[in-house]
């Protein structure tokens, strides 16, 4: 994505999360808190017709043809809003990713604060994952090549909650390289791989998720006593 986010701080200790309730953008909204209703009404138009087309044919489906034929606008309303097909998909994106964001910083728990955080941790996996599923083929053309894929600001918001979530769970563990770990899970490429290449249906997935977070954030084991997670296996 082109736009970027500010530094994103580092996960709090303590066990209310330094910005919870602040949704960290992906960057600027362009003008869309002044924009006339008309013009707003036009934007979300579009943006929904493009997440149709994408479900229904794929990320070629969505010329700005399509999109302004499916969102019953003119071509020129198309061009104007976004610029070309890049800065449309770019939106889209930015969109999804914003509507994410805040469910896991300020929404409901628990994907929202307020729940412990393993059915946190839980929570946004599933999330992740449906919505991986959802808009994978956009997801993999955003893909960004090995030298930024740590760096591009949505992944570092994820990273950091991650984080943030496992300090609470599990203070005695490595929080950061736990977190790379089950970044890991969640990647569109694996998705793609499992879901399309390897005939995974998603729930398996889903289902593997609430597993690994059982075991590796899973209360500490006394010592000679079951691993983190057994219990949760067992039942």
């Amino acid at each position: 994505m082109s736009a970027v986010l500010p530094p994103c701080p580092e996960p709090d200790e303590s066990d209310e999360p330094v910005g919870e309730s602040q949704l960290l953008h992906l960057g600027p909204f362009d003008d869309e808190p002044c924009l006339r209703a008309d013009a707003a009404r036009n934007r979300a138009r579009l943006l929904d017709a493009a997440a149709r087309l994408i479900a229904e044919h794929g990320a070629a489906g969505v010329t700005m043809d399509a999109v302004a034929s499916a969102a019953h606008v003119g071509k020129g309303t198309v061009f104007r809003r976004f610029g070309d097909r890049t800065g449309l998909l770019n939106a889209l994106l930015d969109h999804s990713e914003r509507n994410f964001q805040a469910a896991f910083l300020s929404g409901p728990p628990p994907l929202g604060p307020g729940a412990p955080p393993s059915e946190r941790l839980r929570a946004f996996g599933v999330a992740m994952l449906r919505r991986c599923v959802d808009e994978l083929d956009l997801q993999l053309a955003a893909e960004p090549g090995a030298e930024r894929r740590y760096s591009v600001p949505p992944r570092r918001v994820h990273l950091a909650h991650l984080a943030m979530l496992l300090r609470q769970a599990r203070p005695d563990a490595d929080a950061e390289l736990l977190a790379h770990a089950l970044m890991g899970y969640l990647s569109p490429v694996l998705v793609h791989h499992l879901t399309r290449q390897s005939g995974m249906p998603p729930a398996r997935l889903e289902a593997g998720w609430n597993d690994l977070v059982d075991r590796v954030a899973g209360e500490a084991a006394a010592p000679g006593g079951d691993p983190p997670g057994a219990r949760s296996a067992q039942g």
